[in-house]
């Protein structure tokens, strides 16, 4: 299915992922909406580092995903509705898990209300890999069993199980998409790699870290928004969810030994307790099977570790992008 005068609707379109999601629907032709948090300096966040002439093809609708009326409002008119709006860091989610039910599960249920009276075409919903928790067995695939080992994946598990049940209840035509870890340019501090690489910039010596051990699942940025394009094309992929994986794994502690390698040789890490889990909250393993989406597209990554990786340190070298970012402070 081509996307060329396709009108699109992304929400989260100001965020990491969502930022390159709307940059790629613009170059695929798509008329695009972003659907970005409200905020008194009228900011589109990441969306105003894109090229000029990508920006003006967007436009920009502020509001929050937690009014309904605000979110049908958005949604009138569009053909496809990529849902990415939500909080994501973890740790945050110990601290006011309120917050999160408001917006992972309720913004979702407006999203899915405002999609079922609208007849919208397509809606895709976005998944995390943090519902399947610690793996019960590799790679893990879409029957895995889910464990809401964070107050921020109880609320993506839930998020999830309303919109399935408005798939069976109403027809929704509604893709869970389930990107495992993702990373690159404009990612939050609250990430490892970009955590890692600030402080590498930044000249430390000592690499302050959380848990060393865990392994994750590692999607560069494009890799992932080509995996939505392409899900979004697939009619056989309603009523689905669809891992978006690379079925590779590597430790934190390899990662950031890698990192290290490429730009402070000298530099090492220390354990930083503040950046440590609950121990039964921590997510040990992360290694996703991709067969499904390959079956159903023929999506499959472009990027490995080491070329996704180089782009990204490329990115965070720059002057003007480091700027935005506080080495020095724990971000959650």
């Amino acid at each position: 299915m081509s996307l060329n005068g396709v009108p699109v609707l992304v929400t989260g379109a100001c965020g990491f992922i969502g930022s390159h999601l709307t940059q790629m629907l613009v170059e695929k032709g798509a008329c695009v909406t972003a659907f970005v948090q409200y905020n008194s300096n009228n900011a589109a966040g990441w969306l105003e580092t894109l090229p000029k002439e990508t920006f003006q093809k967007i436009k920009v609708i502020a509001g929050d995903i937690r009014d309904p009326h605000g979110v049908r409002e958005a949604m009138q008119g569009q053909e496809i509705v990529f849902h990415l709006a939500a909080l994501i860091a973890i740790p945050f989610s110990y601290v006011c898990p309120d917050t999160y039910v408001d917006t992972n599960v309720k913004g979702t249920l407006n999203i899915l209300q405002a999609a079922r009276q609208l007849g919208t075409k397509r809606l895709l919903v976005t998944s995390t890999s943090e519902v399947y928790g610690t793996a019960q067995y590799v790679p893990i695939d879409e029957k895995h069993p889910y464990q809401g080992q964070s107050p921020y994946s109880a609320t993506k598990i839930a998020a999830d199980r309303m919109a399935e049940a408005f798939y069976r209840s109403f027809d929704v035509p509604v893709t869970i998409v389930r990107p495992f870890n993702t990373y690159g340019p404009r990612q939050s501090a609250r990430a490892i790699i970009p955590t890692i690489i600030t402080q590498l910039l930044a000249g430390f010596d000592e690499i302050k870290l959380g848990s060393l051990h865990p392994t994750r699942d590692l999607n560069y940025v494009k890799d992932t928004c080509a995996g939505f394009c392409a899900l979004a094309g697939c009619d056989a992929a309603i009523g689905q969810e669809v891992n978006i994986a690379t079925c590779c794994e590597i430790s934190m502690k390899d990662l950031a030994e890698e990192l290290i390698r490429q730009i402070n040789p000298s530099a090492k890490i220390v354990t930083d307790d503040n950046r440590l889990r609950p121990q039964k909250s921590e997510v040990e393993r992360l290694l996703g099977a991709n067969e499904k989406i390959k079956s159903l597209t023929g999506w499959s990554p472009e990027y490995d570790l080491a070329a996704g990786l180089k782009e990204t340190i490329a990115w965070f070298r720059q002057p003007e992008n480091l700027k935005l970012y506080k080495a020095d402070r724990y971000n959650v």
